[in-house]
């Protein structure tokens, strides 16, 4: 007599956060937290692990009630997301969302990290859960470039400070490029390259040099350049731009 295949031996088994990134619910992590919510069911029953195995295509996934299936196609979309807007899919305080600058009849897709809601610039939305995960990795450092005004004129020290590492709350920075590229009477503009992604960083390093920000913009993200794209506009990527961020987020770049 045989014994049953468990789920995790069946063939093309793959972890339950994983399905749900690849189905475009959210990144892999979010998934995870998804899932311990209990808001997930696997043939009818809830489960919290994170961990748990399934078979695409045989076993049915549901979503707060709702069948999960994996996306038809992957998409890739850059918009340059305005001031005032939060970096969600859905806000309870009812502010605008990223989701409202999503072109109707797009497969459903989530942010690629985050960008503060005084922030603008380019932001990153995909259905592609796996690449989501690597851009977002820490191990992967992808370089994000942001553009700030700041109060005063930063000098050679300050510079020093952030390309050697910030000392802030939760511990010392990584170095970061940074570059002086415009002086006004009392303000500055400033280019900041960074490697990992702390919350409110940028700004927390430039006030932690006694510099704060005015204003705030990423321009890059790995091979990703903002470029013209107008404030609120949104493109698909090109297939070569898809190409060069799996190169960068695996460390080919």
């Amino acid at each position: 007599m045989t014994t049953p295949q468990t789920p995790s031996e069946r063939e093309g088994a793959e972890r339950i956060a994983k399905f749900l990134a690849r189905a475009g619910i959210a990144s892999r992590r979010a998934s995870e937290e998804i899932v311990a919510a209990g808001r997930v069911s696997v043939n009818g029953e809830v489960v919290t692990s994170p961990g748990t195995k399934i078979v695409a295509g045989t076993d049915e996934v549901r979503l707060d009630g709702a069948v999960v299936e994996p996306p038809a196609e992957l998409v890739y979309l850059m918009l340059n997301k305005p001031m005032g807007v939060m970096t969600t899919l859905d806000d309870p305080q009812g502010r605008p969302t990223v989701a409202d600058y999503i072109p109707p009849g797009m497969p459903r897709v989530f942010p690629v990290g985050r960008l503060d809601y005084t922030t603008t610039g380019l932001l990153l939305l995909t259905n592609d859960g796996e690449l989501a995960q690597l851009m977002m990795h820490p191990r992967h450092h992808v370089p994000k470039l942001y553009y700030a005004v700041v109060d005063g004129i930063p000098d050679a020290g300050d510079l020093t400070q952030l390309r050697k590492g910030v000392l802030l709350d939760d511990g010392l920075t990584s170095p970061a490029g940074a570059r002086v590229v415009q002086v006004r009477e009392r303000t500055a503009a400033v280019e900041l390259t960074l490697r990992e992604g702390r919350k409110r960083q940028v700004r927390r390093m430039l006030s932690a040099i006694g510099h704060p920000v005015i204003a705030l913009s990423r321009i890059e993200y790995g091979p990703l350049t903002l470029g013209d794209l107008p404030e609120g506009a949104v493109r698909l990527l090109e297939p070569h731009e898809v190409e060069a961020l799996r190169a960068s987020a695996s460390g080919g770049v």
